[in-house]
């Protein structure tokens, strides 16, 4: 088993919303990482980032990841982070894995680049475009496709994904 699309990209690139139409496009189940750590440890990612640091997240990351792509078979999203380890590259090598990408302008529209995101609490623009500048090629590397969000819906997003994976609609 493993999922039928694979959702990567920077944190409020809109994975989970996407991720939920292509779900219901093409009648599978939707199964995002974050929500899986946040169920499992019972407190916010944010939290976890405070309490016990980017390495511990990142490790409990890689176990929410691994998981996931050997149970689910729908549409899975990853955390903006997932793609920092190796083994979960690996992992993901052969999958149907869509990069939806956004420039640093976009970023600021959807999130804000608030300070509920732990990695962007100072600096916020500084420190967007330095965690893309170091994530864009991994990104890269492991996409099968590659959508750009900016200035684009949700709804023609997940068109353009599934028109990317010659997929087709339930």
């Amino acid at each position: 088993m493993s999922p039928r699309v694979v959702l990567v990209g920077p944190m409020g690139v809109g994975k989970s919303t996407v991720g939920q139409l292509l779900a219901e496009r093409l009648g599978v189940g939707y199964r995002d990482t974050d929500d899986d750590i946040v169920a499992a440890q019972d407190r916010t990612i944010a939290e976890i980032f405070v309490d016990e640091g980017e390495s511990a997240f990142r490790a409990i990351e890689k176990a929410a990841v691994l998981r996931a792509l050997t149970e689910h078979d729908g549409v899975l999203a990853l955390g903006g982070g997932a793609i920092l380890d190796e083994d979960t590259r690996v992992s993901l090598a052969g999958l149907p894995v869509v990069y939806l990408s956004m420039d640093v302008e976009e970023a600021v529209k959807r999130t804000g680049l608030n300070t509920a995101r732990p990695l962007l609490a100072v600096n916020p623009r500084k420190q967007w475009r330095e965690l893309m500048e170091a994530r864009r090629h991994l990104y890269e590397q492991i996409a099968t496709a590659v959508v750009a969000t900016d200035g684009r819906t949700p709804e023609e997003v997940t068109e353009a994904a599934l028109d990317a994976l010659e997929l087709k609609q339930a």
